[in-house]
């Protein structure tokens, strides 16, 4: 049992990882100069922030989706919508960095934190402790959200 329970959590550790890769790989090759150049809204965080936070909060989206998978009332569906989810979260990266369509990002964001709001009641009805987990990282996008919108307003 021990074995599995760790072996599952590798898994999803690995999967919820990949969309940061993806989505680490496109902010990094298409980041500069076109978003230094951006004017940029007096509560934008350093950009020095974003690495530390993104990896506690997916650590915190692994561990959720862990512990709902060995609950005994998951749903397959909430677990599809967990990597759905994970697809648009990687999306926006790609849409907003490489794209620089800070229209299109605004719109996968919006249906990301949609999503993100999906799990949390999912998981809210199955395991109380995987819905909380997943409260900073909706309230990290909801800010990425007024970020975004800034960054469309001011530029």
């Amino acid at each position: 049992m021990i074995k599995n329970k760790l072996l599952t959590f590798i898994l999803f550790l690995l999967i919820t990882f990949s969309a940061s890769l993806i989505g680490g790989l496109a902010t990094i090759n298409f980041m500069n100069p076109w978003y230094s150049l951006l004017n940029k809204p007096i509560f934008n965080p350093p950009d020095w922030v974003f690495g530390p936070v993104w990896t506690i909060l997916y650590f915190m989206m692994t561990i959720s989706i862990w512990l709902y998978w060995h609950t005994r009332n998951r749903e397959m569906s909430t677990i599809y919508i967990y990597f759905i989810h994970l697809v648009f979260n990687a999306t926006w990266s790609i849409t907003f960095f490489a794209f620089h369509n800070m229209i299109l990002a605004l719109v996968v964001l919006i249906i990301l934190i949609a999503l993100i709001i999906n799990l949390i009641l999912s998981f809210r009805r199955v395991k109380m402790i995987s819905a909380y987990l997943m409260i900073p990282y909706l309230l990290w996008c909801c800010f990425a959200l007024t970020l975004n919108i800034s960054l469309i307003i001011l530029n």
